[in-house]
């Protein structure tokens, strides 16, 4: 079996996949732990790891997984199966390189646009051809929240709530219409700007807050809880057998 980490800005998973890519198990953290990983070797027959870090990585449980598994740590100079298109290759998140690859293994031979809705909203696109040209990122939801009594004197920190109303009636109200509702249309926005260029266009929507925007989103998407695990598994695949 093989075992999949990505280790993001706020939250690091863990997920353990069969040979042909089924995913058995899923976990979720904020710091992955070597007594954890000690427990799930312990369940599982894992030989080969893939480990991908846009956040803060812990040494020893990356030294652990050298010695007990076939490792690959995943940088931009690992080989995908998309072709590259970026510009600066070297400056580009790993998480955002496996989302794509994620996103088209779930839509093979078509353009894909894949949403991230996390720290940070993030697009990333694939042409039908299997090319990866880039996408755009911009403050996420959460940031947008926190960033109003931050650069503002009076304005008061707000959580995220479901609401059902356009015009807010009291500041806090108005903040929760502004945020929800403008990163609703920015989304909105963007895939309609990629649908006027790459028609037919498949949309994957994925993130820690995409199950909460996808309620505020009229347009067709697919909601994937895992494109990046998904894109790290096949990533995984092709550097080991090619090593």
């Amino acid at each position: 079996m093989d075992l999949v980490i990505d280790i993001g800005n706020t939250l690091q998973k863990a997920a353990v996949f069969t040979e042909n890519g089924h995913m058995v198990a899923l976990f979720q953290t904020r710091q992955l732990t070597l007594p954890f990983l000690e427990e799930l070797f312990g369940q599982y027959p894992i030989q080969m790891s893939i480990l991908s870090s846009v956040g803060e990585e812990d040494a020893v449980v990356c030294s652990w997984l050298g010695r007990h598994t076939q490792m690959i740590r995943f940088t931009p100079q690992c080989r995908i199966p998309l072709t590259m298109r970026y510009a600066t290759p070297e400056t580009l998140g790993t998480d955002r390189i496996a989302n794509a690859v994620g996103a088209s293994e779930l839509y093979p031979f078509c353009n894909v646009l894949s949403l991230m809705a996390g720290t940070c909203l993030v697009a990333d696109f694939v042409t039908a051809e299997g090319e990866y040209l880039g996408g755009s990122i911009s403050p996420g939801m959460r940031m947008r929240f926190r960033a109003l009594p931050q650069f503002t004197a009076h304005l008061p920190q707000v959580e995220p709530e479901m609401i059902d109303f356009l015009v807010g009636d009291t500041t806090k109200r108005s903040i929760l219409s502004g945020v929800i509702h403008g990163i609703a249309h920015e989304i909105e926005g963007l895939i309609a700007h990629y649908e006027t260029r790459y028609a037919p266009l498949k949309v994957v929507f994925s993130g820690g807050d995409a199950e909460f925007l996808q309620n505020f989103i009229k347009k067709r998407i697919f909601a994937a809880q895992n494109p990046i695990l998904l894109g790290l598994h096949k990533i995984l695949k092709l550097n080991a057998s090619e090593n």
